[in-house]
């Protein structure tokens, strides 16, 4: 049996490229007068996304339209669809279009464009990203009354474009003399894979304290990334990894990694709440955890989508939990099963909340078992839930952490691509939220941590989904995506969650920067008492160590919210020291029935003005033993 033909030309296109785009479409029966054949782009109208053409034929560049043999243009009739913003595009046969007879649908330089390159400038942009058969369909209705049969489909390969970056992928912890391996990208300025260079490009691997016997040069792989493996260091320090397009001179670094002489501490980057700004993370969470493990190389991946049933469906939350299941894989990639869930402004505001285990239940807030924070925290065990207050400050979804319960909450969301809410601007936060939502004061993270609530703190990135689905259509403004750096003893997912239960963990605003934080040498998210270390009324030792993605502008360390000192290193590191020799009695935080305390907590700007911020450390303040004896 005869079956259509259709094709592409060109058949690949690389990401970006501008150019006019020709699908040919050879039917394999005779298509009437007045048939109607509509085009869909498939674009989903994003800036990353193929360019939407315009079917005015009176435009200079981008339109779409039909044409039949070498003169007999159709124009195209934009249609709207009930799934997308974008148009499709209709065309209807002004005659018959006999067996075998091409229809052409172009789309970039309007017709009788001059020459090649003037089809070239007057073009339409693909999509940003790469994608293997990617499809276009011609619907197709022989008598003209819009009953579309299943679609044709046009399949076209969207590749990397030229070679702009490259990207090395490495741990941010390592032990002296123990081998680890790197992965390098290869990227085109859009993030894509390539091997779009110049023949015979070479790259040249070196780093700080290089050895002698490690002299590497490195060609473009077709693929478009290569693992590198058995790499160590000799000594302890902090390193970078540097790649030398020989070509153009062009180098490149990997993040700081810090080397320690024994230990087997490791540190991993976590998204719990976010999404991809290029792949949906719900219906298509199989090619969204390929982007975060493969493309963003993040270690931990939980999902986030909102509880009700109209924004996550029981075969939505199936689908997630199976991909979840299915891709946790110690040692490579963590994932954890979570979900939003939004209360009631101020007494309970906005949680991601995260299993500990997989095949559990989405909990809505519209069942009677779970219609309150309380009900729902009655139903679970701690030890099966992680609750995380979300976006605090955000005004009309505000927690005011009257109602804090330490049990659950080990961790605040200090951060998210909506804004920071450590404190307010007035305070100095550089990152306030402001827009169509503003700060609303009673949910300051600072004013928590007052108050004696105790958490540590995580960061969240990109979210428009419930609360946030209308901020890509306000003034809302929108920062960079953050992470969530987690300090664990193992690469798997019961470690991970055990290190958050401690505190073991800090917040960036994206960049990995090594953050270390002690006070009397306990690390971050620690309890200390003078009853304990009565030294520490009298001199309170800061110490520990900073590695920046770029050169560090400040390291401040906070006291009960204020700054009490202030490193400028101009370096990308440094390790500090400070003292705090003040009385601890003049510094304390008291509070009705509660032990008086103090709490210290770092923060990190860089001079590209990421930040990082350490959990914090508190120190109680009770009469020591030898005292009482006294």
């Amino acid at each position: 049996m005869r079956r259509s033909i259709c094709y592409c030309e060109p058949p690949v296109a690389r990401a970006g490229q501008v150019a006019t785009w020709k699908f040919h479409y050879t039917t394999s029966v005779l298509l009437p007068k007045g048939t109607k054949l509509k085009f869909d782009i498939q674009s989903h109208g994003r800036d990353i996304d193929w360019e939407v053409p315009s079917n005015s034929l009176t435009e200079k560049s981008n339109v779409i339209y039909g044409l039949i043999g070498k003169d007999e243009i159709l124009p195209a009739k934009e249609i709207s669809s009930p799934d997308t913003f974008v148009p499709q595009y209709e065309f209807t046969l002004q005659a018959p279009l006999k067996v075998g007879g091409v229809l052409t649908i172009i789309m970039g330089a309007p017709p009788k464009t001059k020459n090649k390159e003037s089809e070239v400038q007057a073009g339409t942009s693909a999509q940003l990203t790469l994608q293997r058969r990617r499809s276009f369909l011609l619907y197709i209705d022989p008598k003209g009354k819009g009953n579309y049969e299943e679609p044709e489909v046009f399949h076209m390969d969207i590749r990397g474009n030229v070679l702009k970056t490259i990207r090395i992928l490495s741990p941010s912890f390592v032990t002296k003399n123990k081998r680890f391996d790197i992965t390098v990208r290869f990227e085109d300025e859009y993030g894509n894979l390539t091997n779009h260079a110049p023949e015979g490009t070479l790259i040249e691997l070196s780093y700080e304290h290089l050895r002698e016997n490690l002299n590497w040069k490195l060609f473009v792989p077709e693929t478009g990334f290569v693992i590198l493996p058995n790499l160590y260091f000799n000594e302890p320090g902090i390193y970078r990894i540097q790649l030398c397009n020989t070509s153009t001179n062009e180098v490149f670094f990997s993040g700081p990694i810090k080397c320690f002489q024994e230990g087997d501490k490791i540190l991993l980057w976590g998204l719990l709440h976010g999404e991809s700004e290029r792949v949906d993370s719900t219906e298509n969470i199989e090619s969204c955890l390929r982007h975060f493990r493969d493309e963003q190389a993040v270690n931990v991946f939980a999902t986030s989508c909102f509880e009700p049933p109209e924004e996550t469906s029981p075969e939505i939350w199936k689908l997630l939990s199976q991909n979840i299941q299915d891709f946790n894989e110690e040692d490579r990639f963590l994932t954890i099963l979570g979900f939003q869930y939004q209360g009631e402004p101020a007494t309970e505001g906005v949680r991601q909340f995260l299993y500990y285990k997989d095949n559990k239940p989405l909990l809505h807030q519209k069942d009677p078992k779970s219609s309150s924070l309380q009900k729902l925290y009655k139903g679970l065990p701690a030890k099966e839930l992680l609750a995380i207050p979300t976006f605090t400050m955000g005004q009309g979804f505000t927690f005011d952490f009257q109602e804090f319960n330490p049990e659950y909450e080990r961790v605040v969301e200090l951060y998210n691509a909506w804004g920071s809410s450590e404190c307010t601007q007035a305070e100095g936060n550089v990152r306030p939220i402001t827009g169509g939502i503003e700060e609303d004061p009673k949910g300051s993270i600072q004013l928590a941590l007052k108050k004696g609530c105790r958490f540590g703190f995580v960061a969240g990135g990109l979210d428009d989904r419930g609360i946030y689905g209308d901020f890509f259509e306000s003034d809302q403004m929108q920062y960079s995506p953050g992470l969530t750096a987690i300090i664990c003893e193992k690469y798997n997912r019961d470690s991970v969650l055990q290190a958050i239960q401690k505190r073991s963990c800090y917040a960036t605003t994206g960049a990995r920067i090594i953050v270390g934080f002690h006070v009397a040498g306990a690390p971050m998210g620690s309890e200390l008492s003078t009853a304990q270390k009565p030294g520490l009324v009298i001199n309170r030792h800061l110490s520990g160590y900073v590695a920046g993605t770029a050169k560090l502008k400040t390291i401040e360390i906070l006291r009960n919210g204020k700054v009490i000192k202030t490193f400028t290193p101009n370096e990308y590191h440094c390790d500090y020291y400070y003292d705090d020799m003040e009385n601890i009695s003049s510094a304390l935080i008291a509070i009705t029935d509660k032990v008086p305390f103090v709490y210290y907590y770092l923060r990190v700007t860089q001079v590209d003005d990421h930040i990082a911020w350490s959990s914090p450390i508190w120190i109680d303040y009770a009469e020591s033993v030898k005292t009482k004896k006294s």
